[in-house]
This record gives structure tokens, C-alpha cells and sequence, in this order.
């Protein structure tokens, strides 16, 4: 583990600021390096001798990439932090919003947004929570009815779900005559290759004041991990706790998923490695979180963009190649 300060506060600045760091070189990269070429002398000039750079470069940087960029580090933090939620929540280090079916619910609500041929952020970002809220609901039913502490019955019930969803988007397509059919299925696969600086601006705007709220419920996602009892005896009302967690979380996953499709993972790698790194302690992790699951996204998004010889991959393709490996050892780990 990192050896870090003993208080709490200075553990959060210095974690932070290591990450940051982290988060600041990756996007350095993210904006200098693509299939144009450029370079990191290209971006400094970019920002600050303008004149100096040729036009095109210039907007390739500040139009193409410097959007998706800043996308891709949102959407990591957005999808690392409520992986880590859920695994607070279950106490479960397999539990993610793609493994729980919450993200093909938030998919399936933006494939009908999409259709219905509502706007890209506001319209589709709405029927996109609304498909994650119903899909929350359908697996605590699922779940018969039990409590949400109770971590297998749930995550089970997620997996079952998440197949339906599946299906349900699978269904949707095929009956779909919409021209935009191809784009849906590669924007499906998570491609950040649309974003625009004001859909940016939008998603900050939701996901800021969300990670915000969680962190201020990080004490207490601490207190729920010694158990629901404990943790009302200790002052903690569970229900409202989880009831706003679940319903934060659904909202970053339902907003990221409503810009660049279905990005699975990142909630299970990121989580699991800053806590094996820094501890089990949330309120460095959620800070962490943000940061490294930022980092980790831009990071992967680089690498869909250099990686093939002609043209891109999705950054999803990516993340489930890192990801499902590790939940297939965390899975193995679990059953010993």
C-alpha cells in the first residue's frame, strides 16, 4: 500500500493531488497524440501561441479532441464512482452498474430517446434515467423483495437483469428502420467520437454536483460496510442513504451512458485497485475515484484512437478487455 499521511484530510489532498497529476498527463496525451499526429509542443502552442500552430491543427485539438478528452474523463469518473457505490452499497467487490444490468437499463432508455428523435443530451439523458430507474427496480424485485444490504440475491438478480437488457436492445434494433441504425450499434459499444463542448458543459453540470453529493456521503458508506444495524446504531438512516446513493449513481451512470453508449468495467477495475493501493477508507477513495477513473478513461479512449492501423475502436472495447479478465479472477477469488 501507499504510505501516506496519518490524518484523514491530508490523505485526501495528497491522494488527490497524485491523481490529478495522473488525470492532467493523461489528458495531456489524450489531446497531443491521434491518428493526425500533432505532439505535446502542438497542444502548448495550441493554448497559448495560437498563431504559431497551423489552423487545422488547431481545430483538431480544440474541436475533435480537447471535447472528447474532457467526455472520456467525466464519463470515468462518473462510471469508477458509482462501481464504487454499488460495492459500498452490496459489499460486494464484483458489483458495477454494467455487471448489475444498470447501465443496459439506462441503454435501452436512450435507444428510445434516440429513436423517438429527442435531443442528443437533454431528451435522450432523460428517457436514459428513466430506463436506469426502472431497471434499479426491476432487479430489487427480482431480488423478491429483500433488503439491499443483502450483496448475492442482488448482484444475481442484476446479471439476470442485465441479459434482458440485452435482449430488450437486440429486439430494439432489429425492428428499428432508422437510417442511424450503424451509428446506434458502434455508439452501443461506447464511442466517445461525437462529443461537442457544449454536451460537455451539460453532462459537468449534472455529474459535478453529483460527485459532490456522494462524497459527503462517504463517512457513512464506511459505517454501512459494518452492516445496516451498526451502522442505524451509529446514526445512519440506511434506507434515505441508500435510497440517495442509488438514485445519484443512477443518474451518472444513465448521463454518461446517454453520451457514449455502453462502457463496462471501469466500475470494477478502478474501485478495486485504488482500494487494494490507498485503503478501504471512501472518503479517499471517492475523491480517488473521480480522478483515477478519469485518468483510466482517457487513457483507454487513446488507446482505441492509436491502436488500429485505419479508423478507431470503441473505447468500450478497450475497458471490457482490461475488465473482464480481472472480474473473471475477482469471481475465481471470491468462490476460494
Amino acid at each position: 500500500m501507499i504510505k501516506i499521511p496519518a490524518s484523514v484530510p491530508a490523505k485526501i489532498i495528497l491522494v488527490s493531488l497524485v491523481l490529478f497529476l495522473l488525470l492532467a498527463v493523461a489528458m495531456l496525451f489524450g489531446l497531443a497524440m491521434g491518428p493526425s499526429g500533432s505532439g505535446i509542443d502542438t497542444v502548448w502552442k495550441t493554448f497559448f501561441q495560437r498563431d504559431a500552430v497551423d489552423a487545422t491543427q488547431c481545430a483538431i485539438i480544440l474541436r475533435i479532441r480537447l471535447p472528447r478528452v474532457l467526455l472520456a474523463a467525466l464519463v470515468g469518473a462518473a462510471l469508477s464512482l458509482g462501481g464504487l457505490v454499488f460495492q459500498a452499497l452490496l459489499k460486494n467487490p464484483l458489483a458495477e452498474p454494467y455487471i448489475l444490468g444498470i447501465s443496459g437499463g439506462s441503454a435501452i432508455g436512450a435507444i428510445i430517446g434516440i429513436l423517438l428523435g429527442l435531443s442528443r443530451i437533454q431528451g435522450v439523458g432523460f428517457t436514459a434515467f428513466i430506463g436506469s430507474l426502472t431497471t434499479l427496480l426491476l432487479i430489487i424485485i427480482v431480488s423478491s423483495g429483500r433488503t439491499l444490504m443483502v450483496k448475492d440475491a442482488l448482484l444475481l438478480s442484476g446479471v439476470m437483469v442485465n441479459a434482458f437488457c440485452s435482449a430488450v436492445i437486440m429486439f430494439l434494433l432489429s425492428i428499428s428502420q432508422d437510417a442511424r441504425l450503424h451509428n446506434i450499434i458502434f455508439w452501443l459499444m461506447g464511442d466517445l467520437s461525437a462529443s461537442q463542448l457544449h454536451h460537455v458543459g451539460f453532462l459537468a453540470a449534472i455529474l459535478l454536483p453529483c460527485f459532490f453529493l456522494v462524497f459527503i456521503h462517504s463517512n457513512r458508506m464506511n459505517l454501512l460496510l459494518l452492516g445496516s444495524d451498526m451502522a442505524a446504531s451509529m446514526g445512519v438512516r440506511v434506507r434515505q442513504v441508500t435510497l440517495v446513493l442509488l438514485v445519484t449513481t443512477s443518474l451518472m451512470v444513465s448521463m454518461s451512458v446517454s453520451q457514449c453508449g455502453l462502457i463496462g468495467f471501469v466500475g470494477l477495475v478502478i474501485p478495486h485497485l485504488l482500494r487494494l493501493a490507498i485503503g478501504p477508507d471512501h472518503r479517499i477513495l471517492v475523491p480517488a475515484c473521480i480522478f483515477g477513473g478519469g485518468a483510466y478513461m482517457v487513457g483507454c479512449d487513446l488507446l482505441a484512437r492509436v491502436l488500429p492501423a485505419q479508423g478507431e475502436m470503441p473505447g468500450g472495447v478497450i475497458t471490457a478487455m482490461i475488465g473482464a479478465p480481472l472480474f473473471i479472477a475477482l469471481l475465481r477469488q471470491s468462490r476460494t
